[in-house]
């Protein structure tokens, strides 16, 4: 029993990430600063807008207000960070009757294939999907 204890400690240790990764520092509240922080509706008509800057380098921008008939609203801005190892992050979106969108050059599109099994899928759950007919008694 000793040695399967034994195996499975160094199983284990075995498996344990390797290299010089360090988490990202932990903060509480009071240590880092709010640079700025502008906020202004929603307004009767829904418009809105925001942004702030905190003292590590994340922002966050978005404005939005109403489109269409049925007054759904439509947004877009962008945030930025830096990752632990320096990398910038840096997003822009946009968000309306079209979906949501994001680019970064840290986002990619999605394979040919990958696009292609999405659609394969959709067309399936099309044809499965039970006809529904309602009639009166």
């Amino acid at each position: 029993m000793l040695s399967v204890i034994l195996v499975a400690l160094v199983a284990v240790a075995t498996a344990a990430p390797q290299g010089s990764y360090s988490a990202p520092p932990r903060y509480t509240s009071d240590e880092i600063p709010i640079l700025s922080d502008n906020r202004e509706g929603p307004d009767q008509h829904g418009n809105y807008n925001f942004n702030f800057e905190t003292g590590d380098g994340i922002s966050r921008t978005e404005e939005g207000a109403p489109q269409g008939e049925e007054g759904a609203v439509a947004s877009q801005g962008y945030w930025s960070f830096t990752f632990p190892d320096g990398t910038p992050g840096n997003f822009k979106f946009v968000a309306d009757g079209d979906g949501y969108r994001v680019e970064s050059d840290l986002v990619h599109p999605l394979p040919p294939h990958a696009i292609a099994q999405i659609e394969k899928a959709r067309l399936e759950d099309s044809r499965a999907a039970p006809s529904r007919s309602y009639s009166s008694p």
